[in-house]
């Protein structure tokens, strides 16, 4: 029986994840710029961390999650999504009583949801995100969506399109969800199964269902916006304030809610809008949390963060027609011409290799001109002639691949040589 993938995974091959690699660099880079530091967490976590950090309300929790028992019953999850485990971490490691506050914290890696797959949606995709834990300060809510935002242009994404919205504090939010009930409680009969669950439990979440997105009632729902109380309102007007001073251009959008239980305060979404993206056009989602690392017997502490899908950036940059800046570089192909060069050259190849360059030899026996042909298939950007009479002199030959040139080295001086002709210090 030929094995194939399991469903809604992929493989990223040799040729494909360079563009991975550059991308991470890059969000490192602008993270680490930021003052952003790398948190890793476990692939899978105890499942009522989601349940009781993500919502039983959301589809992550409800439908969504893989979640199996361990030998000794123990009910584990893939993690779904980044947050959980970073606010979990923050608390079992007692990160709030670091001196440095606030905590910020990113993170990288697989996220597992079971949806059906399709485009750039997968069952195992890749979440990059950040999380920045106690400060009530607008400006941080600023900070963190520039840093997204610079981030995609810095990997040259024009199309893009902030939208943000308030979802208030817990006083604003319980007056909403008043008028979400008395709006939406005569008709509940015409919306799916999981919003009428919803309807009494989160009916904030009526307004992002996927089933019933197009009902007329989601249009005329009231505005969060009407419900915000002075304090929110303030709150709100500040970080939209922060966010003219730093030149970035929003959309406030009422509707927007976001897919999880934790949110307060500011939300926002960067969208795609270049043409042939699709109807799905959300590439990251994030905002301001409030009672989450209470939630998990934490001290009372603000945080907001975000999430991107790499998977759906890729297919951002294939829509824009974007080639990623990827450098295939190999310093140096060494060739034999004698059978007998061959542990010389086993040994200048591992001599460069732990000096620093890129070097690479022929593996499959081939002659001379089949070797030279495996350079140039490798862009060496140069190729070094070994035969007996070379190694009975202790030279060798380089030859600069693009302009022909050839110089005579020392073989005892090869790294030396190297170095100098690359132009290295």
């Amino acid at each position: 029986m030929q094995m194939k993938l399991p469903r809604g995974t992929r493989d990223i091959l040799p040729g494909e994840v360079e563009k991975w690699h550059y991308v991470e660099r890059v969000f490192q880079s602008i993270c680490e710029r930021f003052q952003y530091e790398e948190i890793r967490t476990p692939i899978f976590e105890h499942t009522e961390l989601f349940q009781r950090g993500v919502g039983d309300t959301t589809d992550i929790v409800s439908k969504e999650m893989y979640t199996f028992e361990d030998k000794k019953n123990r009910s584990l999850t893939l993690r779904p999504e980044g947050t959980a485990s970073v606010v979990r971490a923050f608390v079992e490691h007692k990160l709030f009583g670091q001196v440095n506050q606030p905590v910020k914290l990113y993170y990288s890696g697989p996220m597992f949801r079971y949806e059906r797959p399709q485009g750039a949606r997968q069952r195992q995709f890749t979440q990059m995100g950040l999380e920045a834990l106690g400060s009530n300060d607008p400006a941080i809510d600023a900070e963190i969506i520039s840093l997204a935002m610079a981030f995609y242009k810095e990997l040259g994404l024009e199309n893009i399109e902030l939208v943000i919205n308030s979802l208030g504090d817990k006083e604003s939010r319980a007056k909403h969800k008043e008028a979400l009930v008395a709006h939406f409680e005569p008709r509940i009969d015409e919306f799916c199964a999981d919003c009428q669950v919803r309807l009494h439990k989160n009916p904030l979440r009526i307004l992002d269902c996927k089933v019933d997105h197009a009902h007329p009632l989601i249009a005329t729902a009231p505005s969060i916006l009407k419900f915000l109380n002075e304090e929110s309102t303030a709150y709100f007007e500040k970080v939209k304030t922060y966010l003219d001073a730093l030149g970035i251009a929003y959309t406030v959008d009422p509707t927007l809610v976001r897919g999880l239980d934790y949110y307060n305060h500011t939300t926002f979404e960067i969208m795609s809008t270049a043409e042939g993206f699709g109807a799905k056009s959300t590439l990251c989602g994030g905002g301001r949390y409030h009672g989450l690392v209470q939630e998990f017997d934490g001290p009372e502490t603000p945080g907001i963060g975000f999430g991107l899908g790499v998977e759906r950036l890729f297919a951002a940059l294939d829509v824009e027609g974007i080639e990623l800046p990827i450098a295939h570089d190999l310093d140096c192909y060494v060739i034999t011409a004698t059978e007998s060069a061959e542990v010389t050259a086993v040994s200048i190849v591992n001599t460069l290799r732990l000096n620093g360059f890129s070097v690479e030899k022929d593996y499959m026996g081939r002659k001379m001109k089949g070797q030279l042909k495996d350079a140039d298939r490798k862009n060496a950007r140069f190729t070094m002639i070994l035969g007996d009479t070379e190694i009975e002199n202790n030279v060798c030959q380089l030859k600069n691949m693009q302009t022909g040139e050839q110089t005579e080295i020392q073989l005892d001086d090869i790294v030396a040589g190297l170095q100098q002709l690359k132009g290295d210090k």
